[in-house]
């Protein structure tokens, strides 16, 4: 049996689906065939996703070409199109083991997209991990109820829906029982998780209530709302060990007018406030964030607040995004800026984050920290970094290391 050649683009959570879409489609017997995962957060990643399907059509002439993901979601009639795709599929439709059921069976439509709109339910695949031995990942929650101006993606994954907590609870505790010593909590919008469930419980209850009934080594959150962190989550950041003193903020911005266009819930203050109290709570807490540059209307005061903002929270880890245009959102049709002076802002931004890692980096000379093994001779710190090591250890167990030394990115322990 000739298994799937899978290629994925995209966020964390497309990173998992992917992992559960090839243990459905094993399951299933489906041969010979690639899946791409498509990504739509901005035009540019819908071309890199156009040009992988060419690219992996030529290297796999015979094989059946199956499109899915959020690009696939919003836009399935363009990629039907492609003279290289057989089957699209959408972003409900490609976590159900009866259509990959179909597929190996080989009688099904060729656009098979529905609403997603129109789903109501999360019941996470259970997965074992990426194929690796130190970190699993759960997903708690899809989709998302807020529509920032420059965003596609609650088009292409629906509105938000929770996976109740015993059953993540319980997928934590297996995982755990399997020897993941870290476990990933990830979603589209994380910290709505809740909302849509009886008794509308909050984001910190469900690591609470992990944190209380499962043995988790290490639990970390990805990325995050910070307006919408409430007060049982910032007891947990306060209290518990086990809980990664790393958080990624999806800031967007610096600049209040910019926010406000934007459609965000936040402000500047507010961004810079959690970051400060999160930080007392914590005091070895690191920040990474989303920030965008170039978004409609930006002029060099707006992207200035942007790099000052950096500072002012304090961010280490940055994703850095060169906006782009997204057909259908508001943005789209705001005055756009300059391309030229969006890719220097870009770089700025990059270089402004460089040098935040460098600091960080630096500042960790001569600490101990404890590492979690992802390869045997690298792992990484409870904030994210990367640890060399001069002799290997074993893969996906946490180790104490003192750190000796920077070399670049990463730091060196003995």
């Amino acid at each position: 049996m000739k298994p799937p050649v899978l290629s994925n683009h995209g966020c964390r959570l497309n990173a998992y689906e992917a992992e559960a879409m090839r243990d459905l489609a094993t399951r299933a017997g489906l041969e010979d065939a690639v899946i791409v995962n498509t990504c739509a957060v901005t035009a540019e990643a819908v071309r890199k996703a156009r040009q992988d399907i060419r690219r992996l059509r030529r290297d796999n002439p015979g094989a059946r070409m199956i499109v899915t993901g959020c690009a696939a979601q919003t836009d399935p009639d363009s990629f039907a199109a492609m003279p290289e795709v057989d089957v699209v599929i959408g972003n409900a439709e490609k976590m159900r083991a009866g259509t990959w059921a179909g597929l190996a069976t080989g009688g099904t439509e060729a656009v098979q997209v529905d609403d997603i709109m129109s789903v109501r339910e999360t019941a996470g695949h259970l997965i074992d991990g990426f194929g690796t031995r130190s970190r699993a990942y759960v997903q708690v929650q899809n989709g998302c109820d807020h529509r920032c101006t420059f965003c596609i993606i609650p088009y292409g994954r629906g509105n938000s829906r929770s996976v109740p907590a015993g059953v993540v609870v319980e997928q934590v505790a297996r995982l755990v029982d399997r020897g993941f010593n870290e476990i990933v909590l990830t979603g589209v919008d994380l910290t709505s998780w809740g909302a849509d469930l009886p008794g509308k419980p909050r984001l910190g209850d469900l690591v609470g209530r992990i944190l209380r009934l499962t043995r988790v080594p290490r639990l970390r959150i990805s990325s995050i709302d910070s307006i919408e962190v409430d007060e049982a989550l910032m007891r947990a950041i306060a209290e518990e060990e086990r809980l990664m003193p790393h958080l990624h903020l999806s800031l967007q911005h610096g600049a209040d007018l910019i926010l406000k266009r934007m459609k965000r819930r936040h402000l500047r203050g507010d961004a810079i406030r959690f970051a400060q109290e999160a930080r007392r709570l914590r005091p070895d807490m690191t920040f990474g964030a989303d920030i965008i540059a170039g978004f409609p209307t930006e002029t060099e005061a707006h992207f200035a607040d942007s790099l000052r903002l950096i500072e002012d929270c304090d961010l280490t880890w940055l994703h850095v995004f060169p906006y782009s245009a997204r057909q259908g959102t508001p943005a789209a049709k705001m005055p756009a800026v300059d391309g030229g002076l969006i890719r220097d802002r870009a770089a700025r931004l990059r270089a402004a984050g460089e040098a935040a890692v460098a600091r960080h980096l630096a500042a960790q000379v001569g600490r101990d920290h404890r590492v979690l093994m992802e390869t045997p001779r690298m792992g990484r710190t409870a904030q994210f970094a990367e640890v060399l090591f001069d002799a290997d250890r074993a893969e996906g167990q946490v180790v104490p290391a003192r750190i000796r030394a920077v070399g670049g990115a990463r730091l060196l322990a003995a």
